[in-house]
C-alpha cells in the first residue's frame, strides 16, 4: 500500500518545475485505516491558493498520511481524490519536507541544498544556496557533511533545501521540530515570508506554531476523525504568539486535542 522507501522520498522532495502561479488543492477521502481500524473518514480538505494551511491531531490520526496521498507516496486504491484548481496533475508540481531530514550523507549540506538541480540535470544555483543557508543560521556549515551536524542543523539543511525549490504546493511535516525556541520562532517568520505567494499545507503539533503561521488552521480529533477549522483567525500572518486575540483559538485548538486523547498508532 506505502511506497515509502529514502529513494522515492527525496525525489518527491526535489522534484519540482520551477516558477508557477499558486496552486489550489482539494483532497477527498472515504477512510483511512490502520491495522483494520478506521481512523479517519468522510475527510474534505480544501488548499486555497497562496494560502498557508496547517493541521494538527493527535499522533496516529492520519496528518503524514495526508500528506503522502497528496505527494504521491501512499497509495489508497480509489479511496481518494485529488483535484487541482487548474485541473493539471500534481507531478512535478510539489516539494515535501518529510519528518526525517533524508539528506544523503556522503556530500556537503551544499550539494544536499542544490540536489533538486542536479536531479534535474540543471546547473546547481550556489548562490541561492548559500545565501538560504545564511539565513537558516548555517553560514560556514556549507561543506560539512551530515555526519558533522546536529539534529537541528541537520534539519536546517533540510528546510533550506526545501526553500531552495519553487514549487507551487509545498507539504511541510513538522518542519521546526527540532530547534530551540529561538531558532524555531525566528525559522517560522522565514518560512512564512519566503512561501507567502505558495501554497503551503503544514503539520505540526503545536498550537501557538499553527495560530501564528497558519491563514487557515484546521484540526482532525475524534475516532474515526473529522476535520475542525479553527475560525475567527486575524488575517495577517505571521500573527504574534503572544497576540491575546489568539487566545480563544489556542483553548478551542487544546480542547479540540484532549478531546480526541492520544491514538498513537
Amino acid at each position: 500500500m506505502v511506497v515509502d522507501d529514502t529513494t522515492s522520498r527525496l525525489n518527491m522532495a526535489t522534484s519540482v518545475s520551477l516558477g508557477g502561479t499558486p496552486l489550489g488543492l482539494t483532497l477527498d477521502l472515504s477512510s483511512l485505516e490502520y491495522d483494520g481500524d478506521v481512523i479517519l473518514e468522510n475527510l474534505h480538505l480544501q488548499l486555497r491558493p497562496g494560502q498557508f494551511t496547517c493541521l494538527l491531531g493527535p499522533s496516529g490520526v492520519g496528518k503524514t498520511s495526508i500528506l503522502k496521498l497528496i505527494a504521491g507516496t501512499l497509495s489508497l486504491k480509489n479511496r481518494y481524490s485529488l483535484e487541482t484548481s487548474d485541473g493539471a496533475p500534481l507531478t512535478g508540481r510539489v516539494a515535501y519536507m518529510d519528518q526525517k531530514d533524508l539528506l544523503l550523507p556522503w556530500v556537503t549540506a551544499l550539494e544536499n541544498v542544490t540536489i533538486g538541480d542536479r536531479l534535474r540535470g540543471l546547473k546547481p544555483d550556489y548562490d541561492k544556496a548559500r545565501a538560504l543557508l545564511k539565513e537558516v543560521g548555517l553560514e560556514g556549515a556549507e561543506d560539512k557533511k551530515p555526519g558533522a551536524l546536529s539534529g537541528g542543523m541537520r534539519q536546517r539543511v533540510a528546510l533550506a533545501r526545501t526553500l531552495m525549490e519553487d514549487a507551487p504546493l509545498i507539504l511541510l511535516d513538522e518542519p521546526f521540530s527540532a530547534l530551540d525556541a529561538i531558532s524555531r520562532h525566528n525559522l517560522q517568520s522565514l518560512t512564512a515570508d519566503k512561501l507567502s505567494d505558495r501554497t503551503v499545507l503544514m503539520i505540526t503539533h503545536d498550537p501557538l506554531e499553527a495560530l501564528r503561521l497558519g491563514g487557515e488552521v484546521m484540526v482532525l480529533s475524534g475516532h474515526p476523525a473529522s476535520l475542525t477549522k479553527i475560525e475567527g483567525l486575524p488575517p495577517a500572518t505571521p500573527r504574534e504568539a503572544t497576540d491575546p486575540s489568539l487566545h480563544t483559538s489556542y483553548t478551542e485548538i487544546l480542547s479540540l486535542l484532549q478531546g480526541a486523547g492520544d491514538i498513537d498508532a
